[in-house]
């Protein structure tokens, strides 16, 4: 194997399995604590609010916007036009605002461009299941991610996942089959929904290593990415909007210069930038496998909060589907995690027994 296929090994390694490192800090604890509580209350309530207020412009009876595409470009439009505010902020005062220079090239352009088409459907097939199943079933009809990930681990890596994980999969699997089941019995089920499901999980799975892939084009500059990456989702949604008859649809659009259409759709883009910033800011500040255990533990309050907002009654069985996948995925976090800690601690022991032996 050469240099190039050991490096896009090791890249696709980080991104299906992730990386555990962190930064020792001397930080009093509770700082620290009060800190990282703060980051995670931010990621959880600009993270649930997303997720709602898609719903409202995506499945509102009220606004009966039926144009999905045109929400999502909309969404990314705000994110480079928030990307080109901030880096102009920053030249003028850098001490306040620390962000990158932005200056388009379509060479890196280009180079982004294979995250793009999927980040599209990422972003897509995400807000076309919102829109079909209701924000309570959102994490079930989503929960198919980590499954794709041994998937992809075994495909692009050849690399083997134990049974344990495996065992945590198949309850995933099992709570996601179930949900499905309660859907249908209560007849609330969009097949549609659950399709578009399937393959928002997909893409959220090949998304994570394509980012991890593309990340050295723009000198691992997360904003940088961003900034690219949207510009190129806009220029390619728009053949997609023709295609789909949306630019129509938004044309007869009879709430189409209301204030507070287009300050909701503003709000949504500001939400889903801000998303990508606190996702960051709670892996820096606790690690990849925190921030998969404060994202399951989000999926199970941003369920129950809908039940409850939108006065629903859901069965034991219904419920029991979503303790499965959410039990199941964070039981699969925990067993990753205690994998990476002892492939981390083997070297070490290893290097220990190599010491001792040199010693005598």
């Amino acid at each position: 194997m050469n240099r190039t296929q050991l490096k896009r090994s090791r890249i696709l390694k980080m991104a299906l399995v992730g990386s555990g490192d962190q930064e020792e800090t001397t930080e009093p604890f509770l700082k620290r604590a009060t800190r990282i509580a703060l980051v995670v209350v931010l990621y959880w309530f600009i993270s649930i609010t997303m997720v709602f207020l898609n719903k409202y412009l995506l499945d509102s009876n009220d606004l009966k916007f039926n144009a999905p595409l045109f929400v999502t470009f909309y969404q990314c439009l705000v994110t480079v036009l928030l990307c080109w505010l901030l880096s102009g902020v920053s030249r003028l005062c850098p001490r306040a605002v620390d962000f990158p220079t932005l200056k388009f090239d379509p060479k890196l352009s280009r180079g982004v461009l294979p995250l793009s088409v999927v980040f599209i459907g990422m972003i897509t097939f995400n807000n076309l299941c919102l829109k079909y199943v209701g924000v309570a079933f959102y994490n079930v009809g989503r929960s198919l991610t980590t499954v794709f990930n041994v998937v992809f681990s075994y495909v692009f890596l050849k690399q083997t996942t134990s049974f344990g994980a495996l065992l945590c999969c198949g309850v995933i699997i099992g709570g996601f089959l179930l949900g499905v089941d309660q859907e249908e019995a209560e007849g609330s089920i969009s097949w549609i929904g659950i399709l578009y499901g399937i393959f928002a999980s997909l893409c959220v799975s090949l998304n994570a290593i394509y980012t991890k892939m593309v990340l050295p084009v723009v000198d691992g500059n997360i904003w940088r990415l961003t900034y690219y990456n949207n510009i190129n989702a806009s220029l390619l949604f728009i053949p997609l909007l023709v295609i789909f008859g949306e630019f129509r649809t938004v044309y007869y659009f009879e709430n189409l210069f209301s204030m507070n259409f287009w300050y909701m759709m503003t709000i949504s883009g500001i939400f889903g930038f801000a998303i990508g910033y606190v996702t960051g800011l709670q892996i820096k500040f606790t690690s990849p496998l925190t921030h998969n255990v404060s994202g399951t533990a989000k999926a199970c309050a941003q369920t129950i909060l809908a039940v409850i907002y939108y006065d629903q009654v859901k069965s034991f069985l219904w419920w029991t589907s979503n303790i499965m996948v959410i039990g199941g995925s964070f039981a699969y976090t925990w067993v990753k995690g205690l994998e990476m800690k002892k492939s981390q601690e083997e070297p070490e022991s290893k290097t220990g027994a190599t010491k001792n032996i040199s010693g005598v």
